[in-house]
């Protein structure tokens, strides 16, 4: 099937790393029918919203030009926003993986602790309850197929979005080909893990005293006293304020209050200890 314009042809020339995105992302799908996906549904987006435009502009009296004018420019902003889908999937699976890295590393820990041999702790661990159970049994499913440990190990690797979760398999991966105790080599590492979560922690709450001060001023004292002096002052001038502006005063309030939740959100460190 012809693609539009060949448009992934050109896309994957210049952006070889989209197949590696796909595979980190779990995205069942080859780099050409994805981008060719995209494509379309970035043309479909910016014809519908061109086609809006143009009927506005034309109820108004003003030049299509504009319209016209801004299908190429729909066009590229939804077609670069669906070719990043793959970064908030490999973004959602890094949070999955940092929240339960040192508690599926421990669990590991725990069962070679105990006299568990290796694998049966990796497949143990795979049907543990919790996220970073479902990224052992892709670990475990690969061995069951036949595939070596090391080299699935090394798979896992190269394909997992977490930097902490990847350390933890490189160090096992290192002790298994040089012989060296898996527990030894895990439990130095988790420590190690676990001493980057509480700084990360001690500095969330530093942030979080600037943000929370920032919050009260600017979420909650600005907008009061700013609506209470400006009803005051209204009244003394006369100055007559309409429903619709305390309408658009509320919907900029609301905004305001979904960015400082959105922004704790976006600094709160991913750990779980």
């Amino acid at each position: 099937m012809v693609s539009i314009f060949n448009i992934w042809k050109v896309y994957i020339r210049k952006f070889p790393g989209i197949k590696r995105k796909l595979a980190i992302a779990h995205i069942k799908r080859k780099p050409e029918d994805f981008i060719e996906k995209a494509a379309k549904a970035a043309l479909t987006l910016s014809s519908i919203l061109a086609l809006t435009l143009f009927f506005m502009v034309s109820a108004f009296g003003a030049s299509i030009f504009y319209a016209i004018l801004a299908f190429p420019i729909l066009f590229m902003i939804f077609f670069f926003f669906m070719t990043h889908t793959p970064d908030v999937y490999i973004r959602r699976r890094q949070k999955e993986i940092e929240k339960e890295v040192l508690f599926a590393g421990r669990f590991i820990l725990v069962k070679i602790e105990s006299g568990v041999p290796f694998m049966n702790a990796l497949s143990d661990a795979a049907n543990a309850r919790g996220v970073a159970g479902k990224y052992f049994k892709e670990i475990v499913d690969d061995i069951n197929l036949g595939t070596p440990i090391e080299t699935a190990l090394e798979a896992a690797i190269d394909l997992t979005p977490s930097e902490r979760f990847r350390r933890v398999l490189w160090q096992i991966t290192n002790s298994l080909k040089t012989g060296i105790d898996v527990a030894d080599t895990l439990r130095g590492i988790l420590q190690q893990i676990a001493q980057e979560q509480v700084i990360e922690i001690k500095e969330y709450g530093k942030k979080l005293n600037s943000m929370a001060m920032f919050y009260m001023l600017l979420g909650v004292i600005v907008p009061a006293l700013g609506v209470t002096l400006f009803i005051i002052i209204s009244s003394f001038l006369s100055i007559q304020i309409s429903f619709r502006y305390l309408i658009f005063a509320a919907f900029l309030l609301a905004f305001m209050q979904f960015l400082f939740i959105s922004l704790f959100k976006s600094i709160r460190p991913m750990v779980e200890i």
